[in-house]
């Protein structure tokens, strides 16, 4: 019982980080000017007001599109995973639990780690000298891992 607790408290925190880091705006940051850049648009900081601007011409629509899909991608798939887990937990006999689950949290894992490899290769590539990858990027690794893990503890806890 206490494994299935944390479980969910492990994907729980994986959907709120994998939320985060597609919502929010700092995947790349610079500091002179002040910007902060997501996968939906660039924020810059004039006046002491954030506005949002497009992304620059150098975001090849066809990446910048796939990282966009693959990021709102992964949140659904582990939202799916997640209500997938609760109704496995009640009907299925031991033994057939949490494979589907498993598997639905092995996408939203996939799906996370190929935007932001995407994003690691594709963009900002000549602009490593004036920013940061942001704490979004950061968190889309680390919901990386955390469905990772979670994932291997469904197939794992399908065997007992």
């Amino acid at each position: 019982m206490l494994v299935l607790i944390a479980l969910s408290i492990l994907h729980i925190a994986a959907i709120i980080l994998l939320l985060v880091a597609t919502i929010d705006n700092a995947w790349w940051v610079t500091f002179n000017p002040q910007t902060s850049t997501d996968v939906w648009g660039r924020w810059v900081l004039t006046n002491n007001k954030w506005n949002l601007t497009d992304l620059p011409s150098s975001y090849e629509p066809d990446y910048l599109q796939a990282v966009q899909a693959t990021t709102v991608l992964a949140c659904i798939f582990s939202i799916i995973a997640l209500f997938v887990f609760i109704a496995e937990l009640f009907t299925l006999p031991k033994g057939r639990r949490f494979t589907i689950s498993g598997v639905f949290q092995v996408l939203a894992c996939l799906f996370i780690m190929i935007a932001a490899s995407i994003y690691t290769d594709r963009f900002h590539i000549n602009e490593k000298s004036i920013g940061n990858y942001g704490h979004s990027f950061i968190l889309a690794w680390i919901a990386f891992g955390l469905t990772f893990i979670s994932s291997i503890v469904y197939f794992v806890l399908r065997k007992k």
